[in-house]
């Protein structure tokens, strides 16, 4: 049986695609940082419908756990072909303000913490698996505040474009997922029923994307059809990835987005 692990799988998108993975035959290691019952949750329901899922406690930013968590995994499923990168922070705070903490913070776990995974990732995964992060369409928006989030982002897309050419010759693809507002609590934190209505009429389909959206286009990247994909930074954003804009108007109101 291939095994994934499922990096932030608590809650959110990374619970979805921790569960759509073990519905697709992929033992799954469901990793939390503090979130320890909503973790042992997500097990619980794999278990129970007939899958393998086991939890791990892991802090990105330490390489440290890390390690611990890759060896762990190996000795509970005896191999690694899908490594998932679902886990981020996203504080605000214009540039100007100077506030080096939350720079700090959100570079150790958002950027570091994606080069801890990497790493290991690229030393432990098969021949032939996947290593998937995210990115996020606010790349494209340049929006006030999300000058730390951006610079983390950034650089994700460097590493993943890096790392696919250092694995490319054991046939493993990496790639991102640039996602754009979701039904999520990162992107949904404080804003209205007015403010999220507003944003779900911005896409194509007036649908704000739900976490099991995600996690469809992530099986679609680990299963075999994914093989020839190696590379990419992908938008799934339905019509709102811009790379101009930093507003778009529903219903005749301006509305800022806030990217995954």
């Amino acid at each position: 049986m291939k095994t994934a692990i499922v990096v932030g799988a608590a809650r959110g998108i990374g619970c979805a695609i921790a569960k759509r993975l073990a519905a697709d035959g992929f033992a799954v290691v469901v990793t939390f940082t503090r979130s320890a019952h909503d973790a042992h949750e997500v097990v619980a329901e794999i278990t129970e419908s007939g899958g393998r899922a086991v939890a791990i406690q892991a802090d990105l930013s330490k390489e440290e756990d890390v390690k611990r968590l890759f060896e762990n995994s190996l000795k509970e499923f005896g191999r690694v072909d899908v490594v998932v990168c679902s886990a981020g922070i996203m504080p605000l705070s214009p540039i100007a303000r100077g506030d080096v903490e939350i720079f700090d913070q959100t570079i150790r776990i958002n950027l570091r913490g994606t080069f801890l995974l990497f790493a290991q990732a690229a030393s432990h995964i098969s021949e032939g698996g996947r290593i998937i992060a995210f990115s996020s369409s606010a790349l494209g928006n340049n929006l006030p505040s999300f000058g730390a989030y951006i610079a983390s982002k950034a650089g994700v897309e460097g590493l993943v474009r890096v790392l696919a050419n250092e694995t490319r010759r054991r046939g493993i693809a990496v790639n991102a997922i640039s996602l754009g507002p979701a039904a999520t609590e990162l992107s949904l934190e404080g804003k209205s029923e007015e403010e999220i209505d507003q944003m779900s009429r911005l896409a194509s389909q007036e649908y704000l994307c739900e976490p099991n959206d995600v996690a469809r286009f992530v099986s679609f990247l680990a299963g075999p059809d994914g093989a020839w994909v190696n590379g990419q930074v992908i938008p799934v954003t339905e019509g709102l990835h811009d790379r101009s804009a930093a507003t778009r108007v529903a219903g005749g109101v301006p509305v800022q987005l806030r990217a995954q």
